[in-house]
């Protein structure tokens, strides 16, 4: 499959509905993280309903982590590239100056205004403008 490259104008335009994906991995992985510290205490202690609530735990973790990756599968399938799920970092892969960059996103900004170059990453974001 060849590569997507975009344009500052489309990878604005994509924002919303990606940004829904992302919140609702965000959401996802926080419901996780209690669920997969529930379990864990449950396995600390010692219930006489233990083994089934166990199941239960393991079968909607497993359930989430499926959702998550379907979500995950959604921004990727757009050739956007998903670089922090906590911090809502986006990449979008574009040519400035004849130069394979990304055009960076961080969940909070308003539109795509930054760019790095393929190994620089976050800390190397410097202005389209």
């Amino acid at each position: 499959m060849s590569k997507k490259y975009f344009t500052v104008e489309e990878a604005n335009e994509l924002l919303p509905l990606l940004e829904q994906e992302l919140v609702t991995i965000q959401e996802l992985q926080k419901n996780f993280q209690l669920k997969f510290k529930q379990l864990n205490q449950l396995k600390e202690h010692k219930y006489q309903s233990k083994s089934e609530s166990i199941f239960t735990l393991e079968s909607e973790l497993e359930f989430l982590e499926l959702q998550a990756q379907l979500h995950m599968k959604n921004i990727e399938s757009k050739g956007v590239q998903l670089k922090g799920i906590e911090l809502g970092l986006l990449d979008f892969p574009a040519i400035i100056d004849g130069e394979d960059v990304l055009l960076c996103w961080k969940q909070g900004e308003s539109k795509v205004t930054h760019y790095h170059g393929e190994h620089e990453g976050f800390a190397g974001r410097k202005p389209i403008y």
